[in-house]
């Protein structure tokens, strides 16, 4: 059917609001995205593309331009934050050969669907600050510099703050986790393989993982903590703070943390999935409907589904309704069961009393040592998920 004459505004410029972009206007619709900054670029480092997000961009004719930026990943480990060896290791090259799992520099990423976009003719423009979203049937943009901007349908992509999450469903109340998280990389010096290691201590966990050719190690280490620090990944801190709060952990992470000498930090806060994704010429998606935690790597991948599947429905129902309403109920109970199994996932990197953290471990490597192809595949659910397959 096809989105031909379609005019479509989309604000944000980053991995969702991009893959939208790109999307809609493969299916003809006219498509212009808003983005505040002053340029396309992204705080932040590194992240983790499962299939469920690579079947998205290579549905966008993107595979080979993402394997020339990103790394494949080998293998997801486990390690305890204070003895040698493996806890677990989720061997993914053995035991899931057919599926694509990426390493990749967010910045790499976003450039990579800046310059499709461009190529595709959809103009980027920036310095463009939305304050306020008027749903209606022909809805309006209201820009900070007092302009106006209309379409026949504006998609949200504008991340926790969204101006369209708050038209659609009001302000929200999120709340502090009690955990903190801090962001850096360093020269990859130790030679880290194409792997995701995970260090995990009481109250505490470190990620790590090489990116860049194996250039730069990403480096994320979460704290539970009482202090509040603000929501947020522009917030820069002393990277003594960071060594001081993992001082305990040996080994490999405090050979990594004594090379930052730039480190930012962010408070994590739990929002509420959207209860409403779509009204009257308006839709969302990625962050702006489901803000999710870092503990399953799954925040740019439910954000490329998102984008593939508003398309699709946009292109495959001429009423505009009905596709929209057919989006949020294909998308929103996914987004609910990813963001529970992904606060469920932080408590088992962090068990602070000693027995439990042993008897813990232990089950974890019982568990991969008899059923290792078992480990690899339980969450098959969400990276074997492919929204590009016909009959999603």
């Amino acid at each position: 059917m096809g989105l031909k004459g379609r005019n479509i505004i989309v604000v944000g410029a980053g991995v969702g609001g991009l893959a939208a972009a790109l999307a809609l206007r493969a299916r003809g619709a006219e498509v212009t995205v808003l983005e505040q900054a002053g340029e396309i670029s992204e705080v932040g480092a590194g992240l983790q593309i499962s299939p469920n997000g690579v079947a998205v961009l290579h549905a966008l004719g993107l595979g080979d331009a993402l394997a020339r930026i990103a790394m494949p990943s080998r293998a997801v480990v486990l390690r305890d934050y204070r003895r040698s060896g493996e806890v677990l290791r989720l061997d993914l090259a053995r035991h899931a050969p057919d599926q694509d799992f990426y390493l990749v520099h967010r910045v790499d990423l976003i450039d990579m669907l800046a310059c499709a976009a461009r190529a595709a003719g959809i103009p980027l423009r920036l310095l463009q600050r939305v304050d306020r979203v008027t749903p209606g049937a022909t809805p309006a943009l209201h820009l900070a510099n007092a302009a106006q901007a209309r379409a026949d349908l504006v998609v949200g992509a504008d991340g926790l703050h969204s101006r369209a999450r708050v038209a659609l469903n009001g302000a929200d109340a999120p709340f502090f986790t009690g955990q903190v998280a801090w962001r850096a990389t360093v020269p990859n010096r130790l030679q880290l393989p194409p792997e995701a290691r995970i260090y995990m201590g009481p109250g505490r966990h470190l990620v790590c993982y090489p990116l860049r050719g194996g250039t730069l190690v990403n480096i994320v280490a979460v704290q539970e903590r009482k202090d509040w620090a603000e929501e947020g990944w522009h917030h820069r801190d002393d990277p003594a703070n960071l060594r001081a709060a993992f001082a305990d952990f040996r080994g490999l992470p405090a050979e990594l943390l004594e090379q930052v000498r730039e480190v930012l930090l962010w408070g994590l806060f739990r929002h509420p999935v959207a209860e409403r994704w779509q009204g009257a010429g308006v839709a969302i998606l990625g962050d702006a409907a489901h803000p999710t935690l870092p503990f399953l790597a799954q925040g740019a991948n439910l954000a490329l589904e998102d984008a593939w599947v508003l398309a699709d429905c946009l292109a495959g129902e001429e009423d505009q309704v009905s596709a929209l309403g057919r989006y949020q109920a294909r998308r929103r109970d996914r987004a609910v069961r990813v963001i529970a199994a992904a606060n469920a996932n932080a408590w088992k990197y962090h068990f602070r009393l000693s027995p439990l953290r042993e008897i813990g471990h232990l089950a974890l490597r019982l568990g991969g040592a008899m059923a290792p192809a078992q480990a690899v595949h339980q969450f098959d659910w969400i990276y074997g998920y492919d929204v590009t397959a016909s009959g999603r």
